[in-house]
């Protein structure tokens, strides 16, 4: 099982229709499976690309 490590959350706000309606709507993270070091952690898309343009 891969561990998390990033801390976010997802973004929560409301839909709006035309009619001024309001649904419930979470914009969640991009969460990806990454492999650093052997072991397979839990990062956010952009968190990856970080560590990534870290490593060079």
């Amino acid at each position: 099982m891969a561990t998390k490590l990033t801390a976010k959350k997802p973004l929560v706000g409301n839909r709006r229709s035309h009619a001024l309606n309001a649904t419930k709507h979470a914009q969640k993270p991009n969460i990806q499976k990454v492999t650093i070091n052997g072991n397979t952690v839990l990062l956010t898309a952009r968190e990856a690309r970080t560590l990534n343009k870290d490593a060079k």
